[in-house]
């Protein structure tokens, strides 16, 4: 009798921890980083990384990337003052007086 019940309890073990088995692992929120202070772990949070970065940054060209692509182009003191969804004009000042130049509002600020 004693051992009908450590086979019954045995068995009713057994099918328990099949129960609880498919449970997934957190081992992928877990990262281990290697560099010159040594091996350290990063733990990821998923919610937080989408999260974090805040909306998307528009792909055209900004105002901050435009002056800087007239003052290589020679422009003096550039300053936007127009935007619109195909280009962005800067005038500004060269050897000769006031000048303009403008831009297509992508990536890279092209010159048109």
């Amino acid at each position: 009798m004693i051992k009908f019940m450590k086979t019954t309890g045995l068995a009713i073990g057994i099918a328990l921890v099949s129960f609880a088995a498919p449970i997934p692992a957190g081992a992928q929120d877990m990262e281990l980083r290697i560099g010159p202070d040594g091996v350290r772990p990063v733990i990821r949070d998923r919610d937080r990384d989408t999260d974090r970065r805040g909306p998307p940054r528009m792909r055209g060209c900004s105002e901050r990337e435009a002056r800087a692509a007239a003052r290589e182009a020679g422009l003096r003191d550039p300053e936007v003052v127009r935007v619109t969804p195909g280009r962005v004009v800067v005038e500004g000042f060269t050897r000769r007086g006031p000048d303009r130049i403008t831009f297509a509002n992508e990536r890279g600020c092209p010159e048109i």
